[in-house]
């Protein structure tokens, strides 16, 4: 699926209260591809509220949302200071039922990886390379 990178839109880097120190963090990519328009922007719209609760998530470096309205494609960036912090966003009751609303509306698709370092732009430029399709 390559998407043209010029249409993939991006937020402001939302800082967690995780710091990255001098070791390795791990990056988990969302993309959520919806039906249709109607749903994409409420998925969106779902990302833009749990982004709001992350400055108190724990185990969060921080994230970036990204969207490419045009391909009804959405998701996110997120860099965690171990997998445990991932684990517990992901069974939190809000994310559940976030994933619950809208299972069976489109297609998610998901990576994650280890970087020896935070380097928010290196762990950008991968993350993009996913999104538009190029790794």
């Amino acid at each position: 699926m390559d998407t043209p990178r010029r249409r993939i839109l991006r937020s402001r880097w939302k800082s967690g209260p995780a710091i990255p120190l001098d070791g390795p963090v791990l990056v988990g990519i969302t993309d959520f591809t919806a039906r249709g328009h109607g749903q994409a922007v409420a998925v969106a719209l779902a990302g833009l509220r749990l982004r709001r609760t992350w400055a108190s998530t724990p185990g969060a470096v921080g994230m970036w949302l990204w969207a490419d309205p045009l391909g009804r494609r959405s998701g996110s960036v997120s860099v965690w200071a171990d997998e445990r912090g991932l684990k517990r966003f992901t069974g939190r009751p809000d994310h559940a039922r976030i994933v619950r609303a809208h299972r069976g509306r489109g297609e998610l698709r998901s990576a994650r990886r280890e970087f020896e370092e935070f380097d928010p732009d290196a762990v950008w430029a991968y993350a993009l390379d996913l999104i538009a399709g190029e790794r």
